[in-house]
């Protein structure tokens, strides 16, 4: 049985949403706006004296106490977690306009957004560089040493190891495996006469 149209008796085709009008607001005298700026300081101030973590809500736990000057405190991360989102925003205009490379920078900084973000909220750093740009290197520092069959520790180059009280260097690593480089001599150039 075929289903039959149905037919609409009202027209409504004309009507249009009603505008929303918005009562503007009266300016205030540089008199106001002192006193307004002094209540806010106050309810601030108070604020913080109730709440000493104002602010840090979904920040975890372990990075309430870091220092100011901290390399990963939190507020410094926040801080370059808006940067990479402005640098996200101009990248995605050049991707609309085919920019080449654009498509990977703009994957570089949500990724790197992405990473600050769930040091915010798990306390842990997972991204290998750090800094307003990613632009500084995120040092290793060993906690629990394994061994090889042999008994030796496993070590790699560039990680710091507690019980050697420094930084595991190429130099190290080539004399522990007997690896002897000579010196490379240069070679002399012939002048062209």
């Amino acid at each position: 049985m075929p289903k039959r149209k149905i037919k609409v008796q009202t027209d409504n085709s004309d009507w249009k949403a009603p505008k929303k009008v918005r009562k503007p607001r009266k300016p205030m005298s540089e008199k106001q706006k002192t006193a307004a700026s002094k209540r806010l300081e106050k309810a601030r101030e108070v604020r913080a004296k109730k709440n000493p973590n104002y602010g840090m809500s979904g920040i975890h736990e372990s990075l309430f106490n870091l220092s100011d000057d901290h390399e990963l405190n939190p507020i410094k991360v926040k801080k370059w977690i808006k940067t990479q989102k402005d640098l996200a925003t101009s990248e995605r205009a050049s991707v609309r306009q085919k920019v080449k490379g654009a498509e990977a920078r703009l994957a570089i900084h949500e990724g790197y957004i992405r990473n600050m973000q769930k040091y915010l909220r798990d306390g842990d750093w997972v991204d290998m560089f750090y800094g307003e740009h990613g632009d500084k290197k995120i040092r290793l520092r060993c906690v629990a040493l394994a061994y090889e069959a042999n008994g030796t520790p496993k070590r790699d180059v560039g990680t710091f190891y507690p019980d050697m009280g420094c930084k595991y260097t190429q130099e190290m690593y080539n004399e522990d495996h007997g690896i002897f480089e000579e010196p490379t001599k240069k070679k002399k150039r012939k002048s062209k006469k």
